[in-house]
């Protein structure tokens, strides 16, 4: 329910991707918002005014002399205690009243008589040449020097056959953009480099040492960073999540790959410096020193491999004794005492900051608590949900490197 006490003017003009609206819709209702529709006598063509009133649970508005709206004043009183206008799809016309201030339409005129303090936020939907077109362009940097937000567009297949820039979002990324407006950009600019999710050692080249993490946490950091406005780099270890919206993933197998794959960010040039490391992979201690190229035969039951183990290198450790090392932020997956040997394994890493939990009680799940060790002692995050841990984290990271 991240949304959850929002209320959203959502804009549809016309474009066939008002067929995603649909799930829009009901995507905003499931993250907790009340949505107020209100369609162009264009977007009617291409979907009902009654589909949107089903989905959204509020009447929908289309002419702005409706007179169900008591004072005949609909351009005012819809935006009036609304948190956000989404207008989507944003068609090249309406893209073009926008920068030019029109008013022809309820929706048009909605959007020039909104509060200044209202967001506007559009999802640009058209074709290639319509989205290349000089003057469509000349009116994108107008609405954008005029504080218009703008999700998208993305490349890909069009309905008219075309392929190219142009395509609206898909609806889980528009609403992971919405969401991400209402946060804080505690993070504006930063570059935030975070490891997730478990490594796999092989023994062969079908069998492998591993661990129970499922990679939830670093995904929820990797997103609560990006919502919070940074350039966040995920190397993530073997998982079935999605990478979330936003964020660059690096995928690696071993711990060795992992490590390499840091170092390898960690040596770009300047302007591409990570500012922030946030190591919350499950990395594994040891790998197998003798692996073996082909699968191991079991040919009797006294016959058992002897495994050789070699340990892998410490990524945070590394990082942290860099001597331009960035915000190094660790993880501590303990199994008992965790006061005591998370307060100890911060002083043996040397990092400002160390977050620990109780692995058990926390891989495979969808919440978790977690404890922040630094230089002043310990602070307890209760339990909560992963994107709300997250979300809290990041806030604590911001504000201790702030400081800095």
């Amino acid at each position: 329910m991240r949304l959850a006490g929002k209320k959203m003017v959502l804009g549809l003009t016309g474009g066939v991707a008002c067929y995603k609206i649909a799930e829009l819709t009901r995507a905003l209702g499931k993250a907790g918002a009340d949505v107020q529709v209100v369609m162009t006598e264009s977007a009617t063509h291409f979907i009902t005014p009654v589909t949107m009133q089903a989905l959204s649970g509020n009447t929908v508005y289309t002419d702005q002399w409706d007179a169900r709206i008591s004072n005949n004043m609909p351009h005012i009183d819809l935006t009036r205690d609304a948190d956000a206008i989404v207008i989507a799809p944003c068609s090249t016309d309406f893209i073009f009243k926008l920068a030019h201030g029109a008013c022809n339409d309820l929706l048009s005129t909605l959007c020039v008589a909104r509060p200044a303090h209202l967001p506007l936020l559009i999802a640009p939907a058209m074709n290639v040449e319509m989205w290349q077109n000089p003057a469509t362009q000349r009116n994108v940097q107008q609405i954008k020097a005029d504080g218009i937000q703008l999700m998208g567009p993305a490349a890909g297949d069009q309905a008219c056959g075309e392929t190219g820039m142009g395509r609206m979002l898909e609806p889980a990324q528009l609403l992971a953009e919405i969401i991400a407006a209402f946060q804080p950009k505690t993070l504006a600019g930063k570059h935030v480099l975070i490891t997730a999710g478990p490594t796999f050692e092989p023994i062969d080249p079908v069998r492998g040492i591993t661990n129970l993490s499922s990679g939830k946490m670093g995904y929820a950091i990797a997103q609560a960073a990006w919502e919070a406005g940074a350039i966040v780099t995920l190397v993530s270890g073997p998982t079935a999540l999605d990478t979330p919206y936003g964020v660059r993933r690096i995928q690696v197998q071993t711990a060795q790959q992992m490590h390499d794959a840091v170092m390898a960010q960690l040596n770009q040039s300047v302007q591409h410096r990570q500012d922030i490391f946030i190591a919350v992979a499950a990395v594994a201690d040891w790998r197998i020193a003798n692996a073996s190229e082909q699968k191991l035969k079991k040919t009797s039951d006294s016959d058992v491999p002897q495994l050789q183990f070699a340990q892998n290198p410490d990524i945070l450790a590394a990082v942290a004794a860099l001597p331009d090392a960035p915000y190094c932020v660790g993880f501590a997956a303990e199994s008992e005492n965790l006061l005591q040997y998370g307060a100890a394994k911060r002083l043996k890493k040397n990092i400002p900051l160390l977050v620990g939990n109780i692995g058990h009680h926390t891989f495979g799940k969808d919440d978790n608590e977690l404890v922040l060790f630094d230089e002043q002692g310990h602070t307890a995050l209760p339990r909560a949900d992963k994107q709300t841990l997250a979300q809290n984290l990041i806030a604590e990271i911001a504000l201790r490197t702030s400081l800095i």
